[in-house]
């Protein structure tokens, strides 16, 4: 019995003896081994032996990067208003040893830190640089406490400003600033959206009535210019008439000219006229006498001989067989037949090719719609008089023979 209570005894004793000579470490994780009170190694992640008895786990370091956030810090800025700033910071153990012997606890170390170089920072500042400088403020923080906690094995990465609260008096009148900056932006926005407005709807009025303007000019000019082309095109027409009425009034005087040369009158003849001409002088109602000259008598004995009154009592109104047949060898001629192809023939160009006629829009910016080539200028009336004067009749060669 007394040797099976020994077995027992050395079996836990070797059970003790192996647990503490062997240990395991985790990863992202380090131990701090001190032999018999003083530091000895650190063990890095795996299976590690001790001395048992001799070497003891003094602490347990997580090397991965930690975050701790503090409670609101009470800060008075440089304009005496407290406000309470709750930070987060960002930190990784590099060195456990320094870790465990350069401080006594490093997260109460940090904290105290942190808050002291957050008064000296936000000290400097008012309250609106505290509010939109937190980058600049994060990266005071950020460099002091680096250089600060790397004698303790620590690397601080980060330092964010979590929130600054102000007191609620400072927030009240902070929103009525706010609220009445945001009123005052609103009024201008409104004010300069009714200007540009304004200033949108001037400017086109402005080019409507340019417009407007431009229209009526060049409705004007192309009226004036239609008038002006019409009463070009009527002139035109009326001395195209006018020339006609005068060519033939030209050919009609020089056709009975002709008759009367052709049918070679005597004084009977003329004395028959004389006495058709008579009545027309008594007419008029103003006409209440008038004298009958003296060469009336002989008028009349000349158409008395006509008439067959002396002589061989024949008329001059008796003609001929062979004079009326036009075959005889009478005194008269034959008639002569005439050619009016070109009594109506004007010898004008064109109304729509005289220069008057065209209608020239380049001062107005439209394109002529009339050729521009260039239009003989009409002949003078004197020179067309004179052509009309020299162009001899023309007789049917039939009544020649």
């Amino acid at each position: 019995m007394e040797a099976l209570i020994a077995v027992i005894v050395i079996a836990l004793f070797v059970i003790i003896v192996l647990a503490r000579s062997v240990t395991i470490v985790p990863q992202a994780q380090a131990k701090v081994i001190e032999r018999l009170g003083r530091y000895s190694r650190t063990l890095s992640p795996g299976l590690a032996l001790l001395v048992p008895f001799v070497d003891r786990v003094r602490a347990t370091i997580d090397l991965r990067e930690q975050v701790i956030s503090f409670p609101p810090q009470p800060v008075i800025t440089s304009d005496n208003l407290q406000v309470g700033i709750d930070t987060v910071l960002y930190f990784q153990v590099t060195d456990p040893r320094l870790a465990v012997y350069g401080i006594a606890n490093y997260i109460t170390g940090m904290e105290q830190l942190t808050t002291t170089t957050l008064r000296n920072v936000v000290g400097g500042l008012n309250l609106e640089g505290a509010l939109t400088g937190r980058d600049g403020i994060n990266s005071q923080l950020r460099e002091v406490l680096d250089g600060t906690t790397g004698p303790w094995g620590l690397r601080v990465a980060r330092v964010e400003i979590k929130a600054i609260d102000p007191p609620s008096s400072i927030r009240d009148s902070m929103e009525k600033q706010m609220r009445a900056d945001r009123d005052k932006r609103a009024v201008i926005l409104t004010a300069e959206g009714q200007r540009q407005s304004a200033i949108t709807t001037a400017e086109g009025n402005k080019a409507s009535a340019i417009l407007s303007a431009e229209g009526k000019k060049q409705a004007a000019i192309l009226e004036a210019e239609a008038e002006r082309q019409s009463r070009i095109l009527r002139a035109e027409g009326e001395r195209a008439a006018l020339f006609l009425q005068a060519q033939g009034q030209a050919k009609s005087i020089e056709t009975v000219f002709q008759a009367i040369h052709d049918g070679k009158p005597d004084s009977g003849l003329l004395a028959y006229q004389y006495l058709q001409t008579l009545p027309k002088i008594a007419q008029g109602d103003a006409n209440k006498m008038w004298i009958v000259p003296s060469e009336f008598s002989k008028a009349l004995e000349g158409l008395s001989r006509l008439g067959g009154a002396e002589g061989d009592n024949r008329s001059w109104l008796d003609v001929d067989a062979s004079a009326a047949s036009g075959n005889g060898s009478g005194s008269g001629t034959p008639a002569q037949s005439l050619d009016t192809s070109s009594w109506f023939e004007s010898q004008l160009p064109a109304a729509a090719d005289q220069p008057e006629a065209k209608i020239e829009l380049s001062s107005i910016g439209v394109e002529p719609s009339l050729p521009t080539t260039a239009v003989p200028s009409p002949p003078s009336l004197s020179e067309l008089t004179r052509d009309v004067q020299s162009t001899p009749p023309q007789i049917d060669s039939a009544d020649e023979k």
